[in-house]
């Protein structure tokens, strides 16, 4: 068994899989990003969510993080309660099988890394992967199969509570799809300018990456708030919730 762990600034995503060459996981679970969490907290963590899924010990962990100081315990929890399982961490000189053609490819977050991975094997190229989570992420994968570049804007709850922060009469309300795009009250308001503004932003960034990719491209979405936006917006292709995961164990398989 393979346990891969999408480790992102607020949540998560945990994936267990049969093996390398699985397609999609057995189980699947989201959990807080806590910084203050240590190694052996997460070995409790993980352990209980195994047990619920009625398995043993893992043999190997694959794991992308953009928290250094999580991935710092994982690599603990891993020397400490995982020894005999075979570890891969997506990092600079790790084998990924993509060409990053970026003024620094040892920039580029994991999680993205995962994603156009994800895609170059999935899908005939040229790919866009927009990734609707902590931020929203735009990864572009050519024809030719190589890593060319992206975009990050604010994501969903990263736009609101910037906006609670600066507006003493805006709250804190909850992400769902709004009933029409024109609100009748503040709560709705913040919901429509929210969900239908991504859903905008991310027709208008893909037309601006086709017209520069120069022709039709795949739009695959991702990420924990894609649902909110998918359905709005005709140019995605595919919905893939765990694209990332599954980048992750190409990469597992391409280093083990």
């Amino acid at each position: 068994m393979l346990l891969a762990a999408d480790i992102r600034n607020a949540h998560t995503t945990l994936g267990l899989f049969a093996g390398a060459e699985a397609d999609a996981p057995l189980q699947h679970w989201r959990v807080a990003t806590d910084r203050r969490r240590t190694a052996d907290e997460w070995a409790v963590l993980v352990r209980g969510l195994l047990r619920e899924a009625g398995v043993g010990e893992p043999t190997g962990l694959a794991v992308a993080a953009t928290v250094p100081a999580v991935l710092h315990e994982w690599r603990a929890m891993a020397a400490r309660h995982f020894a005999s399982a075979t570890l891969v961490v997506v990092e600079a000189g790790t084998r990924t099988g993509l060409s990053v053609l970026t003024d620094n490819p040892r920039e580029i977050g994991a999680d993205r890394i995962c994603n156009a991975v994800a895609a170059a094997a999935a899908y005939p190229g040229p790919v866009v992967v927009v990734d609707v989570g902590d931020a929203t992420t735009y990864d572009v994968v050519s024809a030719e199969g190589r890593y060319v570049g992206g975009l990050i804007t604010p994501g969903l709850e990263m736009s609101l509570e910037a906006m609670g922060r600066g507006s003493a009469q805006l709250r804190e309300v909850e992400l769902v799809r709004p009933r029409t795009v024109i609100a009748k009250n503040t709560v709705e308001a913040l919901q429509a300018g929210l969900v239908w503004g991504i859903a905008a932003q991310v027709e208008g960034l893909v037309s601006r990456i086709r017209e520069e990719m120069g022709g039709d491209l795949t739009v695959v979405a991702t990420g924990h708030h894609a649902p909110l936006v998918v359905d709005e917006c005709g140019c995605v292709d595919r919905h893939e919730p765990l694209l990332t995961l599954r980048g992750l164990i190409l990469v597992f398989a391409r280093n083990s």
